[in-house]
């Protein structure tokens, strides 16, 4: 292409009084260039000629081309002048716009080989919507949480911030907050731990990926619990473990089927105070011979805790890791899961031969959680606040399963069966023999009502058909609106069953 002299006009008079000579010719020629007054590739007056025609010193004008150089817009070459520059900075952050504007299956697929570990994992989850419907699972009630007081305590702590607070802290974490939770944990759970056992994690399921990286190699055999939260085993599986689903009863994990299928298990994964799914607690009994499994060879146990503080009826059942007496049990829980999502702090308390490994990791990992909210956190807890939105909760939350229950006893008999729910933030709900779960989830889409059905947590052995039924989310309003719903879908499967 061509290279030609621009016949460019720069008006002096419009130079701003506080504005010198270089700014104002740099802001001139830039615009000069993206308003297309000065042509792409379009070779400019030397900088004396330049300097001559605008009575403007020479030195400004050099200053000023080689401004516009090192951001882009000119470029120029030696013994042969300056000139506009082909692409423009506004052409790349343009095409990035548009690329990320761009339909996923429109745009070109990379050729990057992926790691292993990028291989094994599947797609991420859809953002759940708000409010939210009936009868979504595991969500606590955060429309209830007092936000104003948090406000005021994260205010209050600001105001009174010193420069520590801003600095890095102990991969393992703050340590008040440290404090705080062995304390909450040797009074409300039963366990047996020092503060240096506490290691502040982003929740749970960073608790389970650095027991995991630290205890399992892959091809390593896993208890899990079999049916389980689904993000348990795609972690496993990330990490190229060898999952083994060991069936949960009434009496939780089945410690002798699980030593059948695989005895030399390294890891063992449960929820003994409320499984998840299906809400049974582990007995007496099984907690001690999977202890003693645990002694014998040598393997671990991760306790997930996340929901242990909501029993309606009876005491908190005590934690697995206060009858561990050989430093076997590394026990998780969850404030995100207790207070509101976006928190994102947790904690695991570990052995006291980890202590080490597991701050190395988290250090490598991502260093620690956000030092203020945990400061934030600490302050809550200790002021009495957490213990008093627990009460609150577990008052709603009880309400709220009622609601439920009665909802299912008026439109529901006979068609889908509650069982017996004393704790958590679901229910358990059966249907009727012939009945699809897949099936109803699929239409109930249609009116806004989230149904999970409990085959979708099944790892081996399929259950009967029934739904996993999230209540302590849900308004009582809702609440009916997702039976009424759910009764309509149901009365036309029957129907649709009867007629064939």
């Amino acid at each position: 292409m061509s290279k030609t002299a621009t016949s460019l006009e720069l008006t002096i008079g419009d130079r701003p009084s506080r504005t010198t000579n270089f700014e104002w010719l740099c802001k001139e020629l830039r615009s000069a260039i993206l308003e297309g007054r000065l042509k792409r590739e379009m070779r400019l007056p030397s900088t004396r000629e330049f300097a001559r025609r605008y009575g403007l010193g020479r030195g400004t004008v050099v200053t000023a081309f080689e401004q516009l150089h090192s951001e882009g817009y000119l470029e120029g070459k030696v013994g042969v002048g300056t000139f506009v520059n082909r692409l423009l900075p506004e052409d790349f952050l343009q095409a990035k716009r548009l690329k990320d504007t761009m339909p996923p299956s429109k745009k070109r697929i990379s050729a990057v080989p992926l790691s292993q570990y990028a291989r094994r994992l599947g797609d991420p989850p859809h953002t759940q919507s708000l409010p939210p419907r009936a009868f979504r699972p595991a969500t606590p009630a955060f429309d209830l949480f007092p936000l104003e007081l948090w406000a005021q305590i994260a205010s209050r702590r600001l105001r009174r911030a010193t420069v520590a607070l801003l600095a890095d802290v102990d991969p393992r974490g703050y340590l008040p907050l440290r404090q705080a939770v062995a304390d909450y944990l040797g009074s409300a759970r039963g366990v047996r731990c020092t503060t240096s056992q506490v290691i502040i994690v982003a929740g749970i399921q960073q608790a389970l990926d650095l027991t995991a990286r630290l205890t399992l190699d892959p091809g390593d055999p896993v208890w899990v619990e079999d049916p389980c939260f689904p993000g348990v085993a795609a972690m496993f599986r990330s990490l190229g473990a060898k999952i083994v689903p060991v069936p949960v009863d009434e009496g939780g994990l089945n410690v002798e089927q699980g030593r059948r299928s695989c005895e030399q298990a390294a890891l063992a994964y449960v929820t003994p105070a409320h499984q998840f799914p299906l809400g049974f607690a582990m007995t007496a009994e099984r907690r001690l011979a999977l202890l003693d499994w645990a002694r014998r060879k040598h393997a671990l146990i991760f306790e997930d805790d996340y929901d242990s503080e909501y029993r309606y009826f009876v005491r908190p059942i005590p934690a697995l890791q206060g009858l561990d007496r050989d430093e076997s049990v590394l026990l998780a829980g969850s404030f995100s899961k207790l207070l509101f999502p976006s928190l994102r702090l947790g904690y695991v308390v570990v052995p006291d031969r980890l202590i080490d490994k597991f701050a190395a990791a988290r250090f490598t990992m991502d260093r620690h959680s956000s030092v203020i909210d945990q400061a934030i956190l600490c302050d809550f807890i200790t002021e009495g606040h957490f213990a008093l939105h627990i009460r609150r909760m577990r008052e709603f939350y009880a309400e709220r399963l009622g609601t439920l229950q009665e909802a299912v006893r008026q439109q529901l008999q006979g068609v889908l069966r509650l069982d017996e729910t004393e704790a958590g933030v679901q229910a358990v709900g059966w249907l009727g023999q012939g009945l699809n779960a897949e099936q109803v989830a699929a239409a109930a889409t249609n009116c806004k009502v989230e149904l999970a059905p409990v085959n979708r947590f099944i790892l081996k052995k399929k259950r009967a058909e029934g739904f996993v039924l999230g209540f302590a989310a849900i308004g009582r309003r809702e609440l009916r609106r997702g039976v009424d719903c759910l009764a309509s879908l149901l009365e036309q499967q029957v129907g649709r069953k009867r007629s064939i």
